[in-house]
């Protein structure tokens, strides 16, 4: 890939982008700039408490806390591909990407965004495994099972990343460079290539959109079981069941709305599109661990834990 990058950087003559981000007056730039800068601090903060606390808590060894380490690990890159890029552009008048940057930014939000998508739907399998077949869940999701599945899942978005990247550095870009977005994305770089786009735009959209649709139809389909199977349920195994899948539900909402909003049909309006993106590059990476971690007893109690260790190692 990196030796098509520069072959195909050689061969266009637009050598940078400039990114034209979320808003042009400098007051509004100097507010965005001070909120999304705390807006990445608490996503790298909040993250990282849970990766550490997951893997230094005892008690927390079950396979939806080992794909949760691994999910908040994945916001923390998700995040850190489209941000600091973002932010720093809201304190610089010359707002500039190189080539090799934006289509590297490209393969990195995809690559993240794909690998988060299908933990997510892991995630959803265990919740199927543990309410509806709760006496075969130890056989079922071993660790090695569960490692499997988190490598497929980065496999997956490896897989997925480079065909979207691949198809856009085909494309000839020989004038226009302004890119009316905050990040390199598929759809704003279409919409610069100076030949028809229409077959790479299908395929493109054929590409997220199967992906984001496929597994959001596997998850509403296992919630869907998940609550048929509780007919028969106490009200207490009820509220037990939904407690443990209310986070991850959630979550899907706030992730795959805004996704396939953005990726299940042809690009348009690029100023709506880029404010929708905000959702699944900075709102949702944020609140995953306020929602993990504030309706979830276990890891309320386990950071508890962890900080009494640190305070008393003090």
């Amino acid at each position: 890939i990196a030796t098509q990058l520069i072959n195909m950087e050689n061969a266009s003559s637009v050598k940078e982008f400039i990114l034209l981000g979320l808003a042009e007056n400098q007051a509004v730039q100097k507010i965005c700039f001070v909120m999304f800068l705390f807006f990445y601090m608490v996503i790298v903060a909040g993250n990282l408490l849970i990766v550490i606390t997951v893997i230094s808590s005892q008690c927390l060894n079950s396979p939806m806390y080992f794909f949760l380490c691994y999910l908040s690990f994945v916001d923390i890159c998700y995040s850190s591909v489209t941000a600091p890029k973002m932010i720093a552009n809201f304190l610089v008048e010359n707002k500039t990407i190189s080539f090799v940057g934006c289509i590297a930014q490209l393969f990195g939000v995809h690559f993240f965004g794909c690998t988060e998508i299908f933990i997510l739907t892991v995630m959803a399998y265990d919740r199927y495994v543990a309410i509806c077949r709760p006496l075969r869940y130890t056989t079922l999701m071993t660790r090695r099972v569960c490692g499997w599945m988190v490598i497929g899942s980065w496999v997956g978005g490896f897989v997925h990343s480079t065909v979207q990247t691949l198809l856009t550095t085909q494309l000839p870009f020989c004038g226009p460079n302004k890119i009316d977005h905050y990040f390199c994305d598929v759809h704003p770089l279409l919409q610069l290539a100076c030949t028809n786009t229409y077959a790479v735009g299908i395929i493109v959209v054929a590409n997220s959109g199967m992906i984001t649709l496929s597994c959001f139809f596997i998850l509403v389909m296992s919630y869907v079981v998940i609550l048929v199977s509780l007919k028969s349920q106490t009200s207490k195994g009820w509220h037990k069941a939904l407690s443990t899948c209310g986070s991850h539900i959630t979550v899907v909402i706030l992730f795959f709305g805004p996704c396939m909003f953005i990726y299940i049909r042809p690009s348009g309006n690029l100023s709506v599109d880029k404010s929708v993106a905000v959702f699944y590059t900075v709102i949702t990476p944020m609140l995953n661990p306020l929602v993990y971690a504030l309706r979830n007893k276990e890891v309320k109690s386990a950071m508890r834990k962890l900080w009494s260790r640190k305070v008393g190692s003090e």
